[in-house]
Order: structure tokens, then C-alpha cells, then sequence
């Protein structure tokens, strides 16, 4: 299955002896999808939203309601997915980048950055959901989040400090704000940088969080079933 690959963001090169670039993240959590990348973030998109029989947004150091050409254009690109009903995944940006393109709200979060392991409650139960889990835990590292869905949006997830975890639009869109992509060790090493940012007593504790696996291949294969069903 041909999958365009939104690429938002670019790993630091300090990073890339951890886990590689965000293309090798997707490529090593999706080995079953045949992944086209597209740098959005430097201006190259797809000719059409009919490139792909599907896309996949990445997340990003930007945030969704930036006046920034790219962003803007990405919005654009969105709705027309929408409208042609192709299926799309958005990740973290790529989540709030869905909500906000289809008439969402994204604001930045009033208790500070979300990051480490979290855990989401399942609200609805969907085919693809296979295998069923009623409760996940996914890598977060965020500091903007979902605040209002689109019309005809299905919330799906939620955790405590995330109100709107994973959601759908009509059935052919999904946005999660969890980096399922992330390995435990990159997520260390962005904590650890941006220390000042974040602080230092929720990034112990997200540390702390990092003891545990979380359930990547278990979204990844939720999100393989969703982009083939």
C-alpha cells in the first residue's frame, strides 16, 4: 500500500545515532506500508492528494495555527484529502494539524508540556482496533493540544492531561497525539534537552515513566488496519 509520508520536522543531528530520522522511525514502525516521503516542512508536497492511496502526518516543532506558508498549505492539502476521502493518520502536529483543518480548535496547553509515557482510556471500539485494548500507553511529548473536534469527529481516547487523546473524522481520518514512532531513548534525550522548557520535576517523573514499555506496536498495527480497511 503506497503511504505518503507528511514530514513536518527534521531530526536534530545530535539525534540521529538514537533512532535515525523521522523516515527511518515510520519505516521501522510500518514495515508493512510502502512509505513515500514528502518534506512538507521545505515545501514539497504531493502533485494531488491522489499521489497516495494514503498519508500519514508527522509531528513537528511548529505548532498548527503558525501564519506559515507550508502550514497553510498543509491545511489546505488536509481538507482536500478530506473531500476526496482519502484516508490520512495525523501524529502529534499531524493530530492537530486534522483538528484544525476541518474547523477544530488547537491551543497551546495551560499545565505545560505533556511528555513520558501516558496512560489513554479507549472510548469506542472500532473494527480495526484489532486486537481490542481497553486501556494503551503511548510516548507524549507536546505542548499544544486539541481543544475543540471538527464536525462529524468520533473522540476515541482521552488520558487525564489529554482530553482528546485519538479521534476520527467520518471514517477515513485519524488523529493521535502520541508519538507511537518515538523510541523510549529519543524521548530521554528530548526531555533532557529541553529541561528549562519543560521542567525539571515533570521530566524526573516522565523519566521515571520511561521504566515501562509502551504499546507502539500495538497502535502501529491499529494504524496499519485503518489505512488498509
Amino acid at each position: 500500500m503506497k503511504i505518503g509520508l507528511l514530514e513536518c520536522d527534521h531530526v536534530s543531528e545530535k539525534y540521529l545515532h538514537i533512532s535515525g530520522t523521522y523516515r527511518d522511525m515510520f519505516s521501522v514502525l510500518l514495515p508493512q506500508l510502502e512509505l513515500h516521503f514528502f518534506d512538507v516542512c521545505k515545501g514539497h508536497f504531493p502533485d494531488s492528494v491522489h499521489d497516495c492511496e494514503g498519508f500519514i502526518c508527522t509531528g513537528s516543532k511548529n505548532s498548527v495555527y503558525e501564519n506559515i506558508a507550508w502550514v497553510n498549505e498543509l491545511k489546505d492539502f488536509v481538507v482536500q484529502a478530506f473531500k476526496k476521502h482519502r484516508k490520512f493518520v495525523g501524529v502529534c502536529f499531524g493530530h492537530q494539524m486534522l483538528a484544525e483543518a476541518l474547523g477544530g480548535k488547537v491551543l497551546k496547553n495551560g499545565n505545560g508540556w505533556n511528555v513520558g509515557i501516558h496512560p489513554f482510556e479507549m472510548l469506542v471500539k472500532e473494527p480495526w482496533m484489532d486486537p481490542v485494548q481497553q486501556k494503551i500507553e503511548l510516548l507524549m511529548m507536546c505542548q499544544d493540544q486539541v481543544v475543540h473536534l471538527p464536525e462529524n469527529s468520533t473522540l476515541l481516547a482521552y488520558a487525564d492531561d489529554c482530553s482528546i487523546g485519538m479521534f476520527k473524522v467520518g471514517d477515513h481520518m485519524l488523529g493521535i497525539q502520541a508519538h507511537p514512532e518515538f523510541s523510549n531513548d529519543y524521548e530521554k534525550a528530548l526531555m533532557e534537552d529541553r529541561l528549562d522548557k519543560i521542567g525539571s520535576e515533570k521530566v524526573e517523573k516522565a523519566i521515571d515513566s520511561l521504566k515501562k514499555q509502551s504499546d507502539k506496536e500495538l497502535i502501529a498495527s491499529w494504524i496499519v488496519n485503518f489505512l488498509k480497511n
